[in-house]
C-alpha cells in the first residue's frame, strides 16, 4: 500500500492544486491522451478540482474503444465458426459489432475464452491441436511486446494453428492527427507513461517543436495526473513547448530496448483506420512478411468485411476531445452500459463509462 498512499496523498495533492491555480492566468486546455488517465482524473474528481481555467479534455488513448467496427465484425466472424477457440482480453467480450458482441457468439455456441496474455492463448494453441486458436491482439504500444512474442514463439515452436488478429495503434500518429485537425482545441497533452515505458518519448520533442505544444509523459495516480498538469501549465504559461518527463520512476527517453526490437522484428508500420475518426496514416503495426502466416486476417479470408458505424454514437468526437461523453444525445439512453451504441460506453478505459459509472450521468438529463 506504501505506493498506492503516496500517490494519492491529499495533502500533495492540495499543494500541487493550489500551485497549478497560482501560476494560471488565462484558460487552457489539456488532453490526457490515456483512457486510465481519464478515468483516474473522473474517478477522483480531478477534473472538478482544478480551477475553471485548466479544462481537461479526454484523447483516443483507449485502444479497445478506437478499434475499428469492422474489425469488431472481422473478430465476430471468425470466432463463430466451427473448430475456432476465440481468445480475448475480457474488455473486448462486450464491444459492439455491427449486429452482436463476443458474449453473444459464446451464447449461441462459439468457443470464446478470456485469457490474461496471449501467450495463454498460445498454450491453448498447444494443448489443442486439432483447433484453430485465434487471439485477439488489440492495444497501444503497450502491449505489443507480449503479442510480438507470442507471434515470435508460434513461429520457433512451429505452432500452426495459432494466429492473431492484429489492431495495434499508435499514440504519436494521434497527436498529429488531433493537431492537424481543423476543429483542434488542444494546448497541451499528458502522453500515456505506460506506453512511453516501452517506447521511451524520444518521438515527442520533434512534435512539441512542430506543433508548439507542451507534451508531459505521466502517470495514472492521482498525483501523477495533478503534477502533469502543473508542468504543462508552467510551459503554456511561460510560452515553451517542449516534451517533458514526469514520470521518471517507469520512464526513460529510449524506452525498453529488448521490448522495442521484438516489436520491430515482428510488426512493421502500416496505415490504420480508428474507430470514429478514420483511417490515420502510419498509425498502426502489422505483422512482418515473414510472420505473414500468422496473421487471422489472412488466414481466415475476411479482409473485405466493411461497416457502417451507427449515426447515433458520438464516440468519434468523444475520441477527440471535440465532446464530453455527457454531451452526446444517446448518452445514458440509448446508449448504457447493458445497450452500449460504441466501446467508449463498454470498455474499462473508455470515456463514456468513465463518465457513466463515476456519477456524471446526471449531467446528461
Amino acid at each position: 500500500m506504501k505506493y498506492l498512499e503516496e500517490f494519492r496523498d491529499p495533502v500533495l495533492a492540495k499543494r500541487i492544486l493550489a500551485e497549478i491555480d497560482a501560476a494560471s492566468t488565462q484558460k487552457w486546455v489539456i488532453m490526457e491522451v490515456c483512457g486510465g488517465q481519464t478515468h483516474s482524473i473522473i474517478r477522483h474528481g480531478i477534473d472538478q478540482l482544478l480551477p475553471d481555467k485548466i479544462e481537461l479534455i479526454h484523447g483516443p488513448g483507449c485502444p479497445v474503444c478506437v478499434t475499428p467496427l469492422e474489425l469488431i465484425d472481422k473478430a465476430l466472424e471468425i470466432a463463430s465458426r466451427q473448430g475456432v477457440i476465440f481468445c480475448s482480453f475480457g474488455d473486448m467480450l462486450r464491444v459492439p459489432g455491427s449486429s452482436k458482441d463476443l458474449f453473444r457468439i459464446k451464447s449461441e455456441g462459439g468457443d470464446v475464452r478470456t485469457v490474461y496474455s496471449p501467450l495463454d492463448a498460445l498454450q491453448i494453441a498447444l494443448d489443442n491441436p486439432e483447433k484453430e486458436v485465434v487471439f485477439f491482439g488489440v492495444g497501444f504500444e503497450t502491449t505489443a511486446p507480449a503479442n510480438a512474442m507470442a507471434v515470435y514463439q508460434a513461429r520457433e515452436q512451429n505452432i500452426r494453428n495459432f494466429s492473431i488478429l492484429v489492431s495495434h495503434v499508435l499514440v504519436p500518429p494521434a497527436i498529429q492527427a488531433i493537431m492537424e485537425s481543423p476543429n483542434n482545441r488542444v494546448q497541451a497533452f499528458l502522453a500515456a507513461g505506460h506506453v512511453c515505458s516501452i517506447m521511451g518519448y524520444a518521438a515527442y520533442p520533434p512534435l512539441a517543436q512542430k506543433y508548439k505544444i507542451p507534451l508531459v509523459v505521466t502517470g495514472f495516480e492521482p498525483l501523477d495526473i495533478l503534477e502533469g498538469i502543473r508542468r504543462a501549465v508552467v510551459q503554456l504559461e511561460s510560452g515553451r513547448a517542449e516534451a517533458e518527463n514526469a514520470y521518471e520512476r517507469i520512464v526513460k527517453l529510449d524506452g525498453n530496448k529488448p521490448a522495442r526490437a521484438k516489436i520491430e522484428d515482428v510488426f512493421v508500420t502500416t496505415d490504420r483506420a480508428w474507430r470514429g475518426i478514420g483511417v490515420i496514416p502510419k498509425s498502426g503495426w502489422s505483422l512482418a512478411e515473414k510472420y505473414r502466416d500468422f496473421d487471422a486476417e489472412l488466414k481466415f479470408e475476411v479482409s473485405e468485411i466493411k461497416a457502417v458505424e451507427s449515426p447515433l454514437c458520438h464516440s468519434g468526437e468523444v475520441l477527440q476531445g471535440l465532446l464530453k461523453p455527457h454531451q452526446c444525445p444517446a448518452f445514458g439512453k440509448e446508449c448504457t452500459p447493458r445497450t452500449p451504441l460504441g466501446a467508449t460506453m463498454v470498455s474499462s478505459e473508455g470515456a463514456c463509462a468513465a463518465y457513466y459509472n463515476y456519477g456524471r450521468l446526471a449531467a446528461a438529463r
